[in-house]
């Protein structure tokens, strides 16, 4: 395996120690699986529903609760 040396700013460091706590695993194998999944696109793809890639924007948007359902929403639309 060949070494390579690099520089990183502050914050990049401290995410780098920070993932590599979490994951109990070194900072080499952080750096390493990130360049990975950079350089590998469908390694870094998520799987799942759409769901589960939207998660964070489910319920985000407020408005009737019964807008496809009700019959008065629905008088007039595609008009």
């Amino acid at each position: 395996m060949k070494t390579l040396s690099l520089k990183l700013d502050d914050a990049l460091y401290a995410r780098v120690l920070a993932v590599a706590k979490q994951r109990g695993a070194t900072q080499s194998d952080v750096v390493r699986d990130a360049i990975l999944a950079r350089l590998e696109p469908s390694r870094g793809k998520l799987a799942g529903s759409a769901l589960d890639l939207a998660k964070d924007l489910a319920g985000c948007v407020t408005g009737p609760s019964d807008l496809s359902t009700s019959k008065a929403h629905l008088r007039g639309f595609g008009r």
